[in-house]
């Protein structure tokens, strides 16, 4: 096992809460589907614990008001509890007094639940790109001092940010800046992150390219969902090429998992990056 100190982090929203089926999903539903992200996660919790590992888990403010014993779960267990905005909008699709309005709540929320500050952030399906750099300001205006939102790709089709840093950066108004995982070769910026990567490529592609980064002397930040751990999750139908992003090799997630938590060290965002709160 590398000795670096690598980000660990889940990105805590329901299976019904997912971009990938949101054509199938109105946000009006939400209340009248079943909640499994308090099972799903217990899992992430088990296999954390017989690994020894710490991590990061950005709640959905939406989840924490309705599983509040989840959180506080959480955090007692030493895990940095840190914030996904509230209602799973893309940062790209609002306007500043709603992004400030829905971070705010959910930071709220999140700190009266577990009496602690928040200090980290994520945007839904990593949706602070060169189009929404706005964010940031309000960000850092709200008290947020870590951002963990870039996804330095450029072949996704709701998230990227080509030519970005790969290695922690500050931005201007001195918000620090996590990017995920890429390995770059040549012109290419490998995937490396986890979420539905981790559940598509064959494990020994990790392996291999996150090992070149820890030789190398840098952290990575890997990610995962609750739901990806969650095989008996219903179905939806949705456009093919979103099914299969959402469905492929559930069943794998889990035994995926542990092999990198045996494989490599894992610390909570903050402690991994030191910020300082």
């Amino acid at each position: 096992m590398s000795g670096i100190a690598n980000g660990l982090s889940f990105d805590i929203e329901d299976w019904f809460q997912v971009e990938n089926l949101r054509s199938a999903i109105p946000r009006a539903d939400w209340e009248r589907l079943p909640l499994r992200v308090e099972a799903s996660t217990h899992r992430i919790l088990e296999l954390l614990q017989a690994a020894n590992a710490k991590a990061t888990f950005f709640f959905l403010g939406w989840v924490a008001e309705r599983c509040p014993a989840l959180v506080r779960e959480v955090a007692g267990q030493g895990h940095e509890i840190a914030c996904h905005g509230y209602g799973h909008e893309l940062v790209y699709r609002m306007t500043p007094a709603s992004f400030r309005e829905d971070i705010r709540r959910a930071k709220t929320v999140l700190e009266e639940t577990v009496g602690a500050s928040v200090i980290g952030y994520r945007a839904p399906s990593f949706s602070i790109t060169p189009e929404s750099t706005w964010a940031l300001d309000v960000l850092r205006e709200e008290g947020f001092l870590y951002d963990s939102s870039v996804f330095p790709v450029s072949v996704h089709d709701r998230y990227g940010f080509a030519g970005s840093d790969t290695l922690p950066y500050r931005w201007p108004n001195g918000l620090l800046e996590i990017p995920l995982a890429v390995y770059k070769l040549r012109r290419l910026a490998l995937p490396l992150a986890g979420g539905g990567y981790f559940r598509l490529f064959p494990y020994a592609y990790f392996r291999l390219f996150l090992r070149r980064i820890n030789a190398e002397g840098h952290r990575f930040t890997f990610y995962l969902h609750p739901w990806e751990f969650d095989p008996q999750q219903p179905r939806v139908k949705v456009p093919l090429w979103y099914r299969f992003r959402h469905y492929v090799n559930l069943s794998g997630t889990a035994g995926g998992l542990a092999r990198l938590l045996s494989d490599f060290a894992f610390e909570r965002m903050a402690v991994a990056y030191g910020v300082q709160r």
